[in-house]
């Protein structure tokens, strides 16, 4: 039987331990800043940070927030010791839950392309590759840094 995580809102106290987790899991690029995301995350009403934790330890995270139209899901992560126990789903489901509670009727998520393990886990719990084009832009940078 698989182990049911608690899931609460992160704690402004365990963002670093959030940020070790996304750097063990490969969730970060170089140009990521995950403190500056954990804080904006944190200090909005759309958005929040939910923690997994099991026997009082953080063993997986979720950003979760809404631009007033779709819900968005971003570092999602589960301890490499703690994968394939369904705490991944249970985390998408907290998910979902909260973008349902603000009364948004879709949620959306990116994986990169070459994380293709990762589209398969969101395409078991019911997700779909949409037929979009994703266009980025980074503000405030060299152009030459992409």
């Amino acid at each position: 039987m698989a182990s049911v995580l608690k899931i609460r809102r992160l704690a402004t106290a365990e963002v670093k331990a959030a940020v070790a987790l996304w750097w063990v899991t490969d969730l970060l690029k170089p140009w990521n800043d995950p403190q500056a995301d954990a804080e904006r995350a944190l200090a909005t009403p759309t958005s929040t940070i939910l923690a997994g934790l099991l026997n009082d330890q953080l063993v997986a995270t979720a950003m979760v927030g809404s631009d007033g139209h779709r819900g968005w899901v971003y570092y999602l992560a589960v301890s490499p010791g703690h994968q394939r126990c369904g705490f991944g789903s249970q985390m998408m489901a907290a998910c979902e839950a909260w973008i349902e509670d603000l009364g948004i009727p879709k949620i959306q998520l990116m994986v990169r392309a070459e994380n293709r393990a990762t589209a398969r886990f969101y395409r078991r719990i019911g997700y779909e590759v949409g037929e979009f084009i994703f266009l980025s832009k980074r503000l405030g940078q060299d152009e030459a840094e992409d």
